[in-house]
């Protein structure tokens, strides 16, 4: 049997019949279930997490290993780290099967090959200390498995994200992630509800993980890095709106601070120097939250 990623939809059997306006009420139709397919594995969500941050916790770092468009999807999670909360590049890795250009270009026979994963998990150092997020929606893609596996055989957190319950790298991995949105709208483009399902999945792993490690304070990025005027802009806005500052005055105090986001609101809520905000951040492992509370 089929897995039920690439099963034909009943709902959508005649779209190819459709006016333009049904097309896209039918595709929407089909996207409104996907959360709710999410929603019922936060469970595996959460243990997932917990598992990625006792490994951050110790030195280990976070690899995402697909193909196609998990592969894709898992490159982009692992990209927007780095800028959204101020983490070394090397924390979190996408690796996909066939390299740089399959992010632009169909790699399609790169999937199949077990061995290259193993080859391309060594090759980046993975060890018994990371966590290695499998993603594929059909849980049964070769190149992805064999990550899985060997990952399993290192002692490495396996875990997987799939939106088959039936798969071999769900029953492969420590812990299972498997959205079921059901068959796509059209058969077998996996793109769809289930690459939508794999990035809203991923983007909680990542931000929840970043939050559980105190790289967020209250619900604001304050640990991005200022690396152009968008984000040094959205810096100053984040200061002026937490500590009730005006723009000038959160702009002096952003400068004042080297341009570090976290240092400007520590200092700004304890009148610490700089050098004693940067004393007090390294011992609190740039958590702003956990500095602050230290004081009292």
């Amino acid at each position: 049997m089929k897995p039920i990623t690439e099963q034909s939809n009943p709902n959508t059997r005649d779209i190819d019949r459709r006016a333009t306006i049904e097309i896209v009420t039918l595709i929407n139709q089909e996207d409104r279930t996907v959360a709710d397919a999410v929603s019922r594995v936060l469970d595996r969500v959460a243990d997932a997490v917990d598992l990625i941050v006792e490994r951050l916790g110790a030195g280990g770092r976070l690899y995402y290993v697909g193909t196609g468009t998990s592969g894709r999807l898992g490159v982009l999670d692992a990209s927007e780290c780095p800028p959204t909360f101020g983490v070394p590049p090397e924390l979190v890795r996408g690796i996909i099967a066939g390299g740089y250009r399959a992010l632009h270009s169909a790699v399609e026979a790169a999937e199949d090959d077990p061995d290259q994963a193993v080859r391309d998990l060594k090759e980046a150092g993975v060890s018994a200390s990371d966590a290695v997020v499998g993603i594929s929606a059909s849980g049964n893609t070769p190149y992805t498995t064999g990550a899985i596996e060997y990952a399993r055989q290192l002692g490495a957190a396996a875990i997987a994200v799939t939106c088959n319950p039936d798969s071999r790298m769900a029953t492969t991995a420590a812990v299972s992630i498997a959205a079921v949105v059901g068959p796509e709208v059209i058969a077998g483009s996996s793109r769809m509800k289930a690459g939508t399902a794999q990035k809203m999945v991923l983007n909680m792993l990542s931000t929840a993980t970043m939050i559980r490690m105190g790289l967020v304070y209250s619900n604001l990025m304050s640990n991005l890095k200022a690396s152009n005027e968008k984000l040094r802009q959205r810096a100053c806005a984040i200061l002026a709106e937490e500590t009730g500052i005006s723009p000038d005055q959160a702009a002096r105090a952003f400068a004042a601070a080297g341009n570090d986001l976290r240092l400007a609101l520590l200092m700004a809520r304890s009148g610490l120097s700089r050098a004693e905000a940067e004393q007090l951040l390294e011992s609190h492992n740039g958590s702003v939250r956990r500095a602050i509370e230290s004081l009292g």
